[in-house]
């Protein structure tokens, strides 16, 4: 028999939300390990199961939970989201399983917990591995019982919410140091994906580059300008200790500060707390993680040509090459031309 999980009645079948699903961020990247995150996420969406998502801070934790959830039975659900480490110790049993008033000091009405806010959807509570052991107890409950007690109440309330769980801290090794609960790893480790650092992926920083400054064009309301291939070249070497997330400010400092019709190597600048040098053993993670010229060539021969509109001319100018050399490239690498995008001028 095939599991379906229990779902309120309005929510929809897969057959019925073809057409329905709420926008989501697309997870960026045709790398072999971000294509092995977007088949796992695919597949787990289609389930019920608690998930748990591993991985440094800024490797997109939130876009992949956004995206299961956007993807399943509980698509036309909420998604709440909230950091575990941003929430005062005092109000977190409060924030998430809500209070009577004048429960306490400050309890002025009745107020619903966050599991009931995400009740008929899904719950992301990022950065779990910083929750207070004393809430993980009272956590593990509600996933067993399905039910919550608000403070200052006697009666349990019954509650439909999928968990979705992330953190960049080791659980194994905070379940041998007592600041983690056994039992509740298990329980929200049904599956888990691994996020790969930006580092490890960097033959998709093109296309990542230009969905950012895509963005930022329409956001600021400049005009379009493309990097320089040196500017590229610079963002595709730099570490990344902040991964998307990082890149992303770099590019939007880049964008608003550049000056010309192009964003130059200069304009990419990254704060000095972030610079490499200051780590001896940065040269040797580096280069132990970086793709092959070969792929990286590729990545950024595809990076021109969407940015030139896949005019092969055009896109031969900037790469600095003639077209008979674009052509046996694009021949070489086996690039496919961008139909979907009004074709290849050739």
């Amino acid at each position: 028999m095939k599991f379906e999980p229990e779902l309120p009645p309005s929510r929809t079948r897969p057959s019925e939300r073809l057409e329905q699903l709420p926008e989501s961020v697309p997870i960026l990247g045709k790398s072999a390990k971000i294509r092995n995150v977007m088949e796992r996420a695919e597949r787990v969406a289609q389930s019920d199961s608690s998930v748990l998502l591993l991985g440094e801070s800024g490797t997109g934790k939130e876009v992949v939970a956004r995206t299961i959830h956007a993807r399943s039975l509980r698509c036309r659900g909420p998604f709440v989201p909230v950091n575990c480490s941003a929430l005062p110790e005092h109000l977190l049993e409060s924030e998430f399983f809500g209070h009577k008033k004048g429960a306490f000091t400050g309890a002025d009405e009745n107020r619903r917990g966050l599991f009931e806010e995400a009740d008929g959807g899904t719950l992301f509570l990022d950065e779990i591995g910083d929750m207070p052991i004393f809430l993980q107890a009272k956590l593990l409950r509600v996933l067993q019982d399905k039910k919550v007690r608000p403070v200052g109440e006697n009666v349990l309330r019954s509650v439909n919410v999928r968990i979705i769980a992330a953190t960049h801290k080791n659980l194994i090794q905070a379940i041998q140091s007592s600041k983690f609960r056994e039992d509740l790893y298990y329980r929200l480790a049904v599956v888990t994906i691994s996020i790969p650092p930006l580092r490890e992926r960097r033959e998709d920083i093109p296309e990542i580059t230009h969905s950012f400054l895509v963005k930022y064009f329409k956001t600021h309301g400049l005009s379009p300008r493309p990097l320089r291939p040196r500017a590229l070249e610079k963002l595709i070497q730099l570490p990344w200790v902040g991964n998307v997330r990082e890149l992303e400010n770099t590019l939007e400092r880049a964008l608003v500060l550049s000056r010309g019709p192009w964003i130059e190597e200069s304009d990419i600048e990254i704060p000095d707390a972030l610079q490499p040098a200051s780590d001896p053993s940065w040269p040797v993670s580096l280069f132990a993680s970086l793709p092959t010229l070969q792929n990286l060539e590729k990545a950024y021969i595809e990076y021109v040509l969407d940015q030139t509109g896949q005019t092969k001319e055009r896109a031969a100018q900037v790469l600095g090459v003639d077209r008979k050399t674009l052509y046996r490239k694009v021949l070489e690498f086996g690039i496919r031309d961008d139909k979907s995008k009004g074709g290849v001028e050739n």
